[in-house]
């Protein structure tokens, strides 16, 4: 009995892990990856074979790997390389890249989205280089060269779709317009050159054919003079015999030959009238093909100058936002440093008023001890001016003197100053017999001479004799002596003078 229910028991369990294995088995078709994940670091990725699902461990999330058509638009005219309007409707063909590293990518951007989504979720970026590439290329290559257009795009994109694990397959152009029908133009420019073309080789066989039917009926002239003059030479030999048989085929001919001269003629005008009409007709042409290069070139250059102008009007417009950034940006730098200055000058002026306050608190001290030494100097030139008046309002003429003679220096200074300004100095002739060097040599001193004779003349002093009464010849030959009240007077002032300034009287000479 227990063999029985251990027997039960193991068929139970392996019925429930075929079960499990069952329920988990996924097959991937080859257009699609399925990613199974949940126990192991790495994902399992079946694409085109079948794998098995642990329930409730793992889980299945799928990657759409077909091929999927996207329409690119630019939704608008975007200018080319020269300046023109293009709108562009092109498509094309991407798949999610399935190398190893590729569809890691691919997962983390795409995971259980549909061809739709993954559709949506690249236009954007297809719209964008594509927009990028029209504005390198002109509309005349853009519209000759499709191929290498959608080439272009497809490498500039690739380099994008590689960070989103896409891959694009083909890149095709559908539709170009112009926002000016400049392509129509360029088009109607080319049927113009052809039907010029034409018309110049039909009016150039036409003259051919005209020369050639001139030139055959030439031939058939000279053939038919030649058999004419044969004739003519003929019934000539048989004139006498046939006069009035050769009267008749003469009148004969020369109605034949006036009616193939007319007929000539009119064939001649009619050539010379088709030909005229051809030419007339070619220059209608011509001047018809010049007014259309002339539109299309007037609506170029209205291409060009507005989009110029656009393209200047946005410079002005980042010119203009860029200096009102960088005067805010300037403002901000001087209030910034005008706040920094401030806060320095309130620094300074504290220690400024510091300093101010020590230095005059020094001041104040030394103003109070030269005030002392000032009102000690005043009381002691004070008390020596006493008794320098004292002397003077005793001695009367000898302080006088005293005071003449003092002067007598910064009078002769006076008298020579004019003589600094002096730069240069010509001297023709003295006069007299005298040298002009001895007459400038002697001006200070004969001008000092004159005013000690006008001191003496309006004070009664004679300076010179004072000056001599000393000398020897004053006392021995001329008897001069000075007196003694003039000369103790000129002694008292020269000793109060000292004691005034504070220094030691000079020794007499």
């Amino acid at each position: 009995m227990n063999s029985i229910l251990m027997y039960g028991a193991s068929a139970a369990a392996a019925v429930g892990v075929v079960s499990i294995l069952v329920s988990g088995y996924v097959k991937a078709p080859p257009d699609k990856a399925y990613i199974i994940s949940g126990v192991k670091k790495n994902p399992k990725i079946l694409i085109g074979r079948s794998g098995i699902k642990l329930p409730f461990l793992e889980r299945k999330d799928t990657l759409v790997l077909k091929q999927i058509s996207i329409d690119i638009k630019t939704n608008g005219y975007v200018p080319t390389l020269d300046f023109i309007g293009v709108d562009i409707d092109a498509v094309a063909k991407v798949r999610l890249k399935t190398d190893p590293e590729g569809i890691k990518i691919a997962m983390k951007n795409f995971l259980n989205m549909s061809e739709a989504a993954i559709a949506e979720a690249l236009t954007d970026s297809l719209q964008g280089n594509m927009r990028e590439i029209i504005g390198t290329v002109k509309l005349k290559e853009l519209n000759t060269d499709r191929k290498k257009f959608g080439d272009e795009v497809q490498e500039k994109a690739q380099t994008d779709m590689n960070a989103l694990g896409v891959e694009i397959i083909s890149c095709n152009i559908q539709k170009i317009e112009d926002e000016k029908g400049l392509i129509v133009a360029l088009g109607q420019d080319n049927m113009s050159q052809i039907q010029k073309d034409a018309s110049i080789a039909k009016a150039q066989a036409e003259r051919d054919v005209a020369i050639a039917e001139a030139e055959a009926k030439r031939v058939a002239n000279e053939a038919q003079v030649a058999a004419q003059t044969e004739i003519a030479s003929r019934r000539n030999e048989l004139r006498i015999r046939e006069a009035e048989l050769k009267r008749a085929s003469d009148i004969k001919q020369a109605e034949a030959d006036a009616a193939y001269e007319i007929q000539q003629q009119e064939q001649r005008k009619s050539i010379e009238v088709a030909s005229a009409n051809a030419n007339i007709a070619r220059q209608e042409r011509e001047i018809e093909l010049k007014r259309k290069d002339v539109e299309v070139t007037e609506q170029t250059l209205e291409a060009e100058i507005k989009k110029k102008a656009e393209a200047e009007k946005f410079a002005r417009q980042q010119k203009a936002e860029a200096e009102l950034f960088e005067r805010q940006r300037r403002a901000e730098a001087e209030k910034f440093e005008r706040e920094k200055e401030a806060e320095a000058r309130k620094v300074q002026a504290e220690a400024d008023l510091f300093a101010k306050t020590q230095e005059a608190a020094g001041i104040r001290a030394v103003g109070e001890a030269e005030a002392k030494a000032i009102e000690a100097r005043g009381i002691a030139e004070a008390e020596a001016l006493e008794r320098k008046a004292d002397a003077m309002q005793k001695y009367g003429k000898a302080a006088m003197m005293e005071m003449i003679v003092k002067a007598l220096p910064e009078m002769a200074a006076s008298i020579a100053k004019p003589l600094e300004s002096i730069d240069k100095v010509t001297i023709i002739d003295g006069g007299h017999g005298k040298s002009g060097v001895d007459s400038m040599g002697g001006f200070v001193p004969s001008v000092l001479a004159r005013t000690i004779e006008t001191m003496k003349e309006v004070t009664g002093l004679d300076l010179v004799d004072v000056m001599k009464a000393e000398t020897y010849d004053a006392k021995v030959n001329r008897n001069l002596t000075v007196q003694g009240d003039a000369k103790a007077a000129v002694e008292t002032v020269l000793e109060a003078e000292p004691a005034a300034t504070g220094e030691n009287a000079p020794t007499e000479e």
